[in-house]
């Protein structure tokens, strides 16, 4: 039986407004134990961002700007790129690593946001279960 990315990914997700500081989202992100959060860019035409550890290292840490200073709208990378539960954690890795992320937000049929799963999380699901081939009848 594949791995499939429902078992594996994270809900609810962590969603903050894109003027909310830097420094908020990442109290939210520490107190959470978590390394990105889902910004909600617009009520009108529903469209995401994402925020992660790797932003606050290279556009706040690395560049030495105050993050109470700066909001997730200034450094968020969007429109994100979303998932589904039922893909397997192959197709998963497959999509994040075409695109360079480790973070995948993932939507219901509707467009709905269920879930995150990160890169960690398939490690973990490989390390765990071990990784079988899928037979093919």
């Amino acid at each position: 039986m594949p791995h499939l990315v429902r078992d594996w990914m994270s809900s609810p997700v962590v969603v903050v407004d894109p003027d909310s500081s830097v420094s908020y989202a990442m109290t939210l992100m520490r107190r959470r134990n978590i390394h990105s959060v889902v910004v909600d860019v617009s009520e009108k035409n529903p469209s995401y961002g994402i925020v992660t550890t790797t932003d606050i290292r290279d556009k706040i840490v690395a560049v030495n700007r105050n993050p109470a200073e700066i909001t997730v709208r200034e450094i968020m990378s969007g429109p994100i790129i979303t998932g589904r539960a039922e893909w397997t954690l192959m197709e998963c890795s497959q999509l994040m690593q075409k695109h360079k992320f480790h973070h995948l937000p993932i939507a219901d049929e509707h467009g709905s946001l269920i879930g995150l799963i990160s890169a960690t999380d398939i490690f973990m699901s490989v390390e765990e279960q071990g990784w079988e081939e899928e037979k093919k009848d």
